[in-house]
């Protein structure tokens, strides 16, 4: 069962895009047909079968394949979120895995955003 600590609601989430923190990496595990459907402003597409293996990558790979910097183990702002919650908390277990411990999934989804967004 997914814990508090491990998420971000939707009004956190939307104060953190807001803020324009650097370093804030929001990421949508999606299909890629979801994907082209919609999805948060600045977030960018790991699906949730490669999550693992994209975050192994060094920092010059990482940010050759998807155009942004990799972010660091202890960066407080690594956000996941897919389309209802499910698919991001599992990206979530496996970043926080791999020592991105603040790692945290948005658990509203692309489904929550689109509906407070009016999209």
């Amino acid at each position: 069962m997914a814990n508090s600590d491990k998420e971000i609601s939707y009004s956190n989430l939307k104060a953190t895009l807001a803020r324009g923190n650097e370093g804030l990496l929001v990421v949508d595990v999606r299909t890629k047909e979801e994907v082209d459907r919609g999805r948060i402003p600045g977030s960018i597409h790991i699906p949730v079968d490669t999550v693992e293996n994209s975050l192994k990558l060094d920092a010059v790979e990482f940010q050759a394949k998807y155009g942004v910097p990799k972010p660091s183990l202890d960066t407080p702002e690594l956000v996941f979120y897919c389309q209802i919650g499910k698919r991001g908390g599992l990206a979530t277990d496996k970043a926080q895995a791999l020592g991105f411990h603040k790692a945290v999934n948005y658990a509203g989804g692309y489904k929550e955003w689109s509906e407070k967004e009016g999209k």
